[in-house]
């Protein structure tokens, strides 16, 4: 038996189009809502869908969310085998669920099976391109996916499900404490959904950006090592390198600020690398582009964790959506 449990705060008509997919599956939805005001838990019950609206005396967060809808589920349907997590953003790919559950019958280690997003709008702004090539990850055994998958009833609830604590990558979180029970990760070479990130503003980008840097600094501070290279390349391009090389110009007569010259480096080291995979030039470009200029936000979304902790505050900053 498989259930699905979609999140989401606010999506209008995207919500529609994916609770719809999902009821076209089967009948065990529940929906998870995070302080709505558009009417999107009316909307999920016309559907049909169990609906969980969660209150505000704690942080909206995605782990909070996915967490309450997955007891919900497992309340209302004790058999359920499999479950499927999906955003409300997100429409379900035909087909993928079935593939999804014939891999986790066949690989008895097998906890979590996710496949391949694609931006529903891909060409609507430069920020969904970034976002479809972002979702362009390999296929087989990987280290975590994206909060988008199918996982083993069991082996969630094993586990604890979400940490709610976590505000953003708590996917990759979840995937950590999978992978130490002795269980494995897999990517399919298949499409899994259709999200709309709606993403038309620079502010929208860089606010993503930053929640990123954050969640290297909390999810590292959890498990030793990960995130490291993310963490030292955001301290030294988004703090150090021009520290330092804007800090030693009066001494060395203009002559330090040379080492800036290790951005475009960098751009067209990481262009190189997409294209040798595969990526068009135009794509390659724009993606080392924003990459390299990721590490500012990235290092104030670390900092911002380190203040708060270092303050004794909760370390959440922003609703998940």
């Amino acid at each position: 038996m498989i259930g699905f449990v979609a999140i989401g705060r606010n999506e209008g008509e995207r919500l529609g189009r994916c609770l719809s997919s999902l009821r076209a599956e089967c009948d065990r939805v529940v929906y998870v809502d995070s302080g709505s005001t558009d009417g999107s838990p009316r909307l999920a019950a016309d559907l049909g869908c169990e609906v969980v609206a969660l209150g505000a005396e704690l942080p909206f967060t995605a782990a909070r969310a996915r967490n309450a809808g997955f007891q919900r589920l497992v309340a209302r349907w004790p058999d359920i085998v499999s479950v499927m997590f999906i955003d409300g953003d997100c429409e379900l790919a035909p087909g993928f669920t079935a593939l999804a559950a014939r891999t986790l019958d066949g690989e008895p280690r097998c906890g979590v099976v996710a496949g391949r997003v694609r931006e529903r709008e891909r060409d609507k702004s430069i920020y969904n391109r970034l976002c479809d090539m972002e979702w362009a990850t390999p296929s087989g055994e990987v280290t975590a996916v994206g909060g988008i998958f199918m996982t083993r009833a069991a082996v969630f609830a094993r586990v604890g499900g979400f940490d709610p604590k976590v505000i953003a990558a708590e996917d990759d979180e979840l995937c950590i404490r999978i992978r130490a029970a002795g269980f494995g990760i897999r990517r399919l070479d298949a499409d899994m959904c259709f999200h709309d990130a709606g993403m038309t503003r620079f502010s929208q980008w860089w606010r993503r950006a930053y929640r990123a840097g954050h969640a290297f600094a909390q999810v590292g501070a959890m498990h030793k090592g990960y995130f490291a290279a993310e963490r030292r390349r955001a301290l030294a391009y988004g703090l150090l390198l021009p520290l330092a090389a804007c800090s030693a110009a009066p001494v060395t007569q203009g002559a330090s600020l040379l080492a800036l010259l290790l951005y475009p480096a960098s751009l067209l080291r990481i262009r190189w690398k997409l294209v040798k995979n595969g990526a068009a030039g135009p794509d390659a470009s724009l993606y080392a582009a924003f990459l390299t200029l990721s590490k500012f936000p990235n290092f104030l979304g670390i900092a911002d964790y380190w203040r708060k902790r270092l303050l004794a505050r909760p370390v959440g900053i922003v609703e998940y959506k």
